[in-house]
């Protein structure tokens, strides 16, 4: 990591620190209201996961699901840069994906960063791309509809990691756990990292 990400990183963690430690507020708006200010972040142990899982693959073309506030975008957009490749990363709402593009300039790291605002489904069926790293980590009920979308686009030796699959409890996470096993191809295991991370890795040449 550079000095730009690692002061970013540590802006990102002041923010996370003083969020977790605040008492609980119920946020405004939600999906389709007005602006959640709190960024619900992964935090730096799966974040660094993230990272190196991303580098260790070469030019790789990712895939984040819910960019939220740039965070772990800033994690996968070191990775794409190290590894020459690039990230695309989708979000619903604007006010979030301009925040995240801020501090991605404030990085060094936006000219790696595809930044994507609207209906994610849609979009990753729009991709012309291959994938080879996904992460999903947007509203849990949108988990096995993002999934349907981006199976068909994963290269050999695809990553595929999704968040939030221990907690909190979520039958939108666990109804993926059993879809992405269910798939052909897929070798993957839950691992309690940070709020439990489904980690996979399609392998065509396993199909049935």
């Amino acid at each position: 990591m550079d000095a730009k990400v690692t002061e970013v990183l540590e802006l990102y963690h002041a923010r996370i620190r003083e969020e977790r430690s605040a008492p609980w507020q119920e946020p405004p708006g939600g999906r389709d209201g007005g602006q959640d200010l709190h960024m619900y972040a992964i935090g730096p142990e799966t974040g660094q996961l993230l990272n190196i899982l991303a580098r260790s693959l070469g030019t790789p073309t990712i895939l984040e699901l819910g960019t939220s506030f740039g965070y772990s975008g800033i994690w996968l957009a070191e990775a794409a840069r190290a590894s020459g490749g690039r990230l695309v990363t989708m979000e619903l709402h604007a006010y979030k994906s301009a925040h995240a593009r801020e501090m991605a300039e404030r990085a060094g790291l936006a000219d790696w960063i595809d930044f994507r605002v609207g209906d994610a489904v849609r979009m990753i069926e729009e991709l012309p791309d291959k994938l080879d790293f996904v992460f999903v980590d947007l509203w849990k009920e949108l988990y096995v509809p993002c999934l349907e979308a981006f199976y068909p686009k994963l290269n050999p030796g695809a990553i595929l990691v999704a968040d939030n699959m221990l907690r909190p409890v979520s039958e939108g996470a666990h109804a993926y756990g059993r879809a992405i096993r269910a798939k052909p191809g897929i070798d993957s295991v839950l691992l309690p990292v940070g709020n439990g991370i489904e980690v996979s890795r399609y392998a065509p040449a396993n199909r049935a």
